[in-house]
C-alpha cells in the first residue's frame, strides 16, 4: 500500500484519485480506526472519483464541534470542489454525519453508503470512546472495534491512546459523543428518499446488527449487506467483500 498523497487547498486537506462520479469518503473519530485504502485503490478506475477529505473534528471551535456542524462542513468541501451531487459513504462518526448531511442537504446528493454507522444507537457510542487509562486497557478497546482483533495494529492503538491521554481532545470527543446523541435520525429517517446502501459486519459490537435491520426498516430506499466475521470496520477488515458489495449496489441502478 503506497503513501496517499494529500492535496491542500484553503482550508481542505483531502485525498482524490480517479475521474468521474465523486465517491466523498467520511471517516469516523479516529482516522486509524476507519480506513478506506481498500475503496481509495478499487474505484478510481472503476468511473468514479474518490475524495476522502480529513473532518475537522479536533480541529474546530468546541461551539462546532458536532454532527450537525461537520454536516455543513462536508456541504462547503462538496461546494468548494465544484461537484454537483455526490455519492457520501461513511463510516462510524462519519455515517452519521453522511445521513445528516443527506438530511440537510438532499441536493447534494445522489446515493448514500453507510457501514457501522452511529445516529440510531448512542449508548454504544459511550462505551467505545477511550476514556483515559493505561496502554492494555486502550489496546483492548481498540482490538474490541474489529472481528480479529490483529487488524488494531500499534500504530492504531498509539492513536488511541494518544487520543484518550489528550485532555482537549478528550472533551471534545465527550461533545461529539453528545451532539451524536442529541441529533438521533430516528425520526427523519423515514422521510429521507435517497438510495442508500447499509453494509454491516454481522459482528459489529459497537453498532449491534440490530441497528443495520433498524436503519433498514426505516430508510425507504435502502439495500442492507452482511459481512461475515466482521466487526465496526467492514470496510478495513474485509476490503474486497465490502468493495464488491458497493460496487455491486452502485452497478444496480438504484441512483
Amino acid at each position: 500500500m503506497t503513501e496517499k498523497v494529500l492535496k491542500k487547498e484553503g482550508r481542505y486537506t483531502y485525498y482524490e484519485a480517479g475521474e468521474g462520479i465523486p465517491i466523498v469518503i467520511l471517516h469516523g473519530l479516529m482516522g486509524g480506526l476507519s480506513n478506506f485504502d481498500g475503496v481509495a485503490d478499487f474505484f478510481p478506475d472503476k468511473g468514479y472519483k474518490v475524495v476522502i477529505p480529513q473532518l475537522p473534528i479536533y480541529t474546530q471551535n468546541i461551539l462546532k464541534t458536532n454532527v450537525k456542524a461537520f454536516a455543513k462542513f462536508v456541504k462547503d468541501f462538496i461546494t468548494f470542489k465544484k461537484f454537483d451531487r455526490v455519492i457520501l459513504l461513511g463510516n462510524s462518526l462519519g455515517g452519521h454525519i453522511a445521513l445528516y448531511h443527506a438530511k440537510m442537504y438532499p441536493e447534494k446528493m445522489l446515493g448514500l453508503i453507510i457501514t457501522g454507522s452511529s445516529g440510531l444507537y448512542e449508548s454504544a457510542m459511550g462505551d467505545s470512546y477511550p476514556r483515559r487509562g493505561d496502554y492494555d486497557y486502550i489496546q483492548k478497546k481498540a482490538e474490541a472495534v474489529f472481528y480479529d482483533p490483529k487488524i488494531a495494529t500499534k500504530e492504531i492503538i498509539d492513536e488511541v491512546y494518544a487520543m484518550a491521554n489528550d485532555r482537549i481532545k478528550l472533551i471534545k470527543t465527550l461533545t461529539i459523543a453528545k451532539s451524536a446523541i442529541r441529533h438521533n435520525m430516528a425520526k427523519d429517517l423515514p422521510k429521507m428518499h435517497i438510495p442508500t446502501c447499509i453494509i454491516w459486519g454481522k459482528n459489529d459490537n459497537v453498532t449491534p446488527p440490530d441497528v443495520a435491520e433498524e436503519f433498514h426498516k426505516l430508510l425507504p430506499h435502502s439495500t442492507l449487506y452482511w459481512i461475515d466475521k466482521c466487526g465496526h470496520a467492514a470496510m478495513m477488515e474485509h476490503p474486497d467483500e465490502f468493495n464488491e458489495l458497493m460496487y455491486k449496489w452502485l452497478n444496480e441502478g438504484h441512483m
